[in-house]
């Protein structure tokens, strides 16, 4: 039997550190093009193609199955330092890439979207059919790669676009800027866990379920298309370094405080990902205990904490590009 042909847009990145090796093990045949703004992060079996996605043409795509977006800027801090590029790399690229991968034959796009499509809501579990109301760059983007890809769809080319929770957990990409990897670094270097407001909500993702998602998506019949919220699990930032902090203490035996800044978020979502369960079969297992472990198992790959490598801002500033 011929395996499945998987194109990944973007795939050296922290989630495709992982999401590219799991599905090579799964047996498909995946192939990632990368800017390696990161670093080159390309198992043993997976060919990488070192590249800007915009210099991709339509011959190099013919022949597989799924494309998935993983490119572009990843979070709200490069997004506003950036916010030309914001909107190049988050609307333009998934555009393009969704537009030649048609024209090549490819039968589906799996687009990275994300929960910040939401912005600030209020005490509410939002479901695809809400109104997704955003004002800043980064939300703004990734509603617009949305849109965009979606209007490409046809009966023979399927669009899938994941709205990602927050994502957690180690990578051999390790990124220290994202919710639960943020407080467990802050709790190991000052034993201090700061929250901005304990009181916003965050949809968590872990990166095994992150994986199971796509796995599914890919598998999932030819005439499923559309939006997907996908998660592990909600919670409140309060909740989370409260949990944290008895997991580190009870392991480490030492004490660990909390520091509430009492600072407005402009994000605070809380998201329901039933359709994903009932269309994808997708049902997340990890809990935060999960995505502690997982760091801790790992930590002595990342410890140093003070690195730049491992905040996507700092690599991004010193990036010499045009956006």
């Amino acid at each position: 039997m011929t395996k499945k042909k998987i194109f990944i847009a973007g795939g050296s990145g922290f989630v495709g550190a992982v999401l590219s090796p799991y599905l090579h093990h799964a047996g498909y045949d995946i192939t990632i093009a990368d800017t390696c703004w990161f670093g080159e992060h390309a198992p043993r079996g997976i060919t990488l193609m070192k590249l800007d996605l915009f210099d991709l043409k339509i011959e190099q795509l013919k022949g597989y199955d799924t494309v998935i977006f993983l490119a572009g800027l990843s979070n709200d801090p490069m997004a506003e330092y950036a916010p030309s590029g914001n909107f190049i790399y988050n609307t333009a690229l998934p555009a393009y890439i969704g537009f030649i991968a048609r024209e090549a034959g490819v039968k589906r796009v799996i687009f990275a979207s994300s929960c910040s499509v939401y912005g600030y809501t209020h005490n509410k579990t939002y479901t695809e059919i809400d109104e997704a109301v955003c004002n800043y760059p980064y939300g703004v983007s990734k509603l617009q790669g949305e849109c965009v890809l979606t209007s490409l769809q046809t009966e023979d080319f399927s669009v899938i676009c994941l709205r990602q929770g927050t994502i957690s957990g180690y990578s051999p990409r390790m990124r220290l800027d994202l919710a639960i990897n943020t407080m467990m670094k802050n709790a190991m270097l000052k034993h201090e866990i700061t929250v901005s407001n304990p009181k916003i909500w965050r949809p968590i993702l872990g990166l095994k379920d992150l994986c199971k998602a796509y796995h599914l998506a890919i598998d999932s019949k030819p005439s499923i298309n559309g939006i997907f919220n996908i998660a592990s699990f909600n919670n409140t930032i309060g909740e989370l370094a409260q949990q944290l902090k008895n997991i580190l203490e009870k392991k480490y035996n030492t004490l660990i405080k909390i520091t509430d800044k009492n600072i407005q978020d402009y994000r605070n979502y809380k998201v329901s990902w039933q359709k994903a369960q009932e269309v994808l079969w997708y049902n997340p297992a990890q809990t935060e205990a999960d995505i502690i472990e997982d760091l801790l198992e790992n930590i002595d790959k990342f410890n140093d904490f003070k690195n730049p490598k491992y905040y996507n801002i700092e690599v991004f500033k010193n990036i010499k590009t045009k956006y």
